[in-house]
């Protein structure tokens, strides 16, 4: 068994496609099963189902894969502690970012880029619950995301800020005279939302509800840019964060402030606590606590 194989499997897990997975990991589709095959041999068990595609792990699989990840984690740890006993700090940091994040994630890239030049960066939208499971299994370092109910004994957070909603809009098609907006205004508006069960549409949605409203959007999606597409188009005005930065993106978008509207709860830099956990991770969160303490976050 070797560091490749295990790094083939998970990314098996991450593209579930054989096709797709080998050209994450730069080899060919023969490469990837003859590979997978081998680990399969040696640890003799099945992990993969086959048929004509792709059609998931078995249950021994799992896993092996759970452990797979953790291993990974370790690697890739160890060769970052090593660098950081040389005065250096290299490899990918994965962040994940909840949609409609009312702290612009290019902030923190600017904060660890100038710190650690070296680094290289992914980024990936999910949901707060995925943030946190993808913490758990070191599929992710750092966690930008809503501190409700976050378990304090496996994972640490930062407080960054708490997230005020506004309106966004484009002049050519809509015009507000007021610098701020009441709830009971936004009902007569075509509204476009992020999807329900998302945490910043709940918190919209308890807006609404505690001031006895109901709102029926014409348009729900989970992807901030079709959200950004339809206000461009003139279709619907959009509630985002004060602070998401969405409104630079053109010209003609415009934000106004919703009357009392925040969040349910602030939004916070997460880090798992438990071992193993990343060098690089912890020492990006590190960076950001520092500057929390002098309170020079830029």
């Amino acid at each position: 068994m070797d560091i490749k194989q295990l790094k083939f499997l998970t990314a098996l897990d991450e593209a579930r496609h054989f096709g797709r997975a080998a050209s994450l990991c730069h080899i060919t589709q023969p490469t990837l099963s003859m590979r997978l095959r081998s680990l399969e041999q040696e640890l003799g068990l099945s992990l993969v189902n086959r048929g004509q595609r792709f059609e998931g792990f078995t249950p021994e699989g799992e896993r092996i894969l759970a452990w797979a990840r953790t291993l990974l984690a370790a690697h890739d740890g160890l060769q970052a502690e090593a660098s950081a006993c040389r005065g250096q700090l290299v490899g990918t940091l994965r962040l994940g970012v909840v949609p409609l994040c009312g702290f612009d994630p290019m902030r923190l890239i600017s904060i660890f880029t100038a710190k650690y030049p070296h680094l290289r960066f992914q980024l990936f939208a999910l949901s707060s619950e995925q943030i946190l499971e993808r913490l758990s299994s070191n599929q992710l370092e750092l966690g930008l995301s809503y501190l409700t109910t976050l378990d304090r004994t496996h994972f640490t957070s930062l407080e960054l800020a708490e997230t005020r909603m506004g309106l966004l809009y484009d002049d050519r098609y809509f015009t507000f005279e007021t610098t701020e907006l009441g709830w009971e205004a936004l009902v007569r508006l075509p509204l476009g939302l992020l999807s329900s069960g998302m945490h910043f549409r709940q918190s919209i949605d308890h807006g609404f509800r505690s001031r006895g409203l109901a709102v029926s959007p014409l348009l729900e999606t989970d992807a901030v840019h079709i959200l950004l597409q339809s206000v461009l188009a003139g279709l619907f005005c959009a509630v985002i964060p004060l602070n998401s930065g969405l409104e630079s993106h053109h010209q003609h978008l415009r934000l106004v402030t919703i009357e009392d509207a925040q969040t349910l709860a602030p939004l916070g830099l997460i880090l798992r606590r438990t071992a193993p956990r990343s060098a690089l991770g912890e020492a990006c969160f590190a960076e950001v606590q520092a500057l929390l303490g002098m309170s020079q976050i830029p």
